[in-house]
């Protein structure tokens, strides 16, 4: 598929894979406040299944990253995004006319098997251009404007709804996505030389993902990600619980979400200016223990029943400020030793990370009782099991410097 001959300008870069991966989490996070009318509308029994809208989604995500990374490592990445695309607006599209809550989640899975080419070739894309400290500076700018997307897509959400009709969320994602799309036709140059393309064979898909699953250091950074980003879905899984339920904030609780998606974009900010200086391991390192930290605070508190809203807002609030930097940081760690495999990588990533955080959320989800307990321990658990893969990943010392930064030892 032809394309622009040139690279966009960086800026516009940063712009456009953000875009494309924003539309990630506008397919999650504008659902939020319609859960309850889908819910309704749909008949389904228990309030808990309503979380099934958003599972099914992330399970079509992960599972179609498998696939898009072979296939942008054999036929570069803007025809299979181009395809990824067309699939996302098609199924959010027929979502709107969905029958039944099964057709609505057979849909929401069609519409994240499309979505799957976003992150695949977004962060393929990425790695192409960029690698080490400027890969993980310019992640983190990707996601800070990423960001942008949960501060805001609740609230739109919320609006929409008051024209009376879920179904203008799945118009209003389709549209968006279909905008997207042509910018990318328009603007994203294909980044993969054709000498640098992988036969689609079977013995050399194989050895891609041979490659990842063989370095040590990058496998585990990616299950690391698996657990931080588990404690993350299992939140916005219940968030509309926790915001409405058991706080009682009704229609404002998108103006709460936002506000700590704000931390989180803050904080990828300021991770985009410190990691080059710091280096991205220390960076890491400090922002996982923090995480842990505060996320044990906001445990103990809400254990013993002392998370009035404030404080929960405060508490959380801080823990998430931690996140905008494990996140992009942890993925390019993981993306660090493997350019020459990128979007098998990050295929493998992106589905370790998407259907593994997806199942770990989906569970502690499942154990909403009315307070914040289990959200607090789904949090606080898996980061310690994240911080003991990284450990495992660099021997038992943590505050270390890439290889490739490592100044050479002096000649004697």
């Amino acid at each position: 598929m032809s394309g622009p001959a040139r690279p966009i300008p960086r800026a516009e870069f940063i712009a456009l894979i953000a875009a494309l991966m924003a539309l990630n989490a506008l397919a999650i996070d504008v659902m939020l406040p319609a859960l309850p009318a889908m819910g309704e509308a749909l008949d389904v029994a228990h309030e808990n299944e309503r979380q099934y809208v958003l599972t099914s989604y992330l399970v079509g995500f992960g599972l179609a990253q498998l696939a898009f990374g072979p296939i942008s490592d054999r036929f570069g990445r803007r025809m299979p995004l181009m395809a990824g695309m067309a699939i996302y607006v098609a199924a959010a599209a027929l979502a709107a006319i969905a029958p039944s809550f099964f057709t609505l989640l057979a849909l929401r899975f069609i519409q994240g098997l499309g979505a799957a080419a976003t992150r695949v070739i977004g962060t393929s894309a990425v790695r192409d251009r960029f690698e080490g400290r400027a890969m993980a500076e310019v992640m983190s700018l990707i996601f800070m404007v990423f960001m942008a997307v949960p501060v805001l897509a609740p609230s739109i959400g919320q609006l929409l709804l008051f024209s009376g009709h879920w179904q203008m969320i799945f118009l209003f994602m389709a549209a968006l996505a279909a905008l997207v799309a042509i910018w990318a036709y328009l603007r994203l140059a294909e980044s993969l030389p054709v000498e640098n393309r992988r036969p689609l064979h079977p013995k050399v898909i194989a050895e891609g993902f041979g490659l990842v699953f063989s370095n040590r250091s990058a496998l585990l950074y990616g299950i690391s990600s698996i657990f931080v980003m588990g404690g993350l879905f299992g939140f916005i899984g219940t968030a509309q619980q926790i915001y409405v339920d058991i706080y009682g904030l009704g229609a404002w609780f998108p103006i709460a979400f936002a506000a700590v998606a704000g931390f989180m974009a803050i904080s990828s900010f300021l991770n985009s200016r410190i990691v080059g200086r710091f280096g991205i391991r220390r960076v890491t390192h400090a922002a996982l223990l923090w995480f842990i930290g505060m996320s044990g605070i906001w445990l103990v508190l809400a254990v013993n029943d002392a998370l009035p809203f404030p404080l929960f807002m405060a508490v959380f609030a801080l823990t998430m400020f931690s996140f905008g930097m494990v996140g992009s940081n942890t993925q390019a760690l993981a993306m660090e030793p493997l350019g020459a495999v990128a979007g098998t990588a990050s295929s493998v990533f992106g589905f370790m990370q998407t259907v593994g955080g997806a199942l770990i959320g989906a569970f502690i989800g499942s154990q909403y009782d009315g307070t914040v307990v289990p959200t607090a321990a789904g949090y606080f658990i898996p980061a310690l099991l994240g911080i003991g893969c990284v450990l495992i990943a660099e021997k038992g010392k943590l505050f270390g410097v890439s290889p490739q930064y490592r100044k050479p030892d002096p000649k004697p």
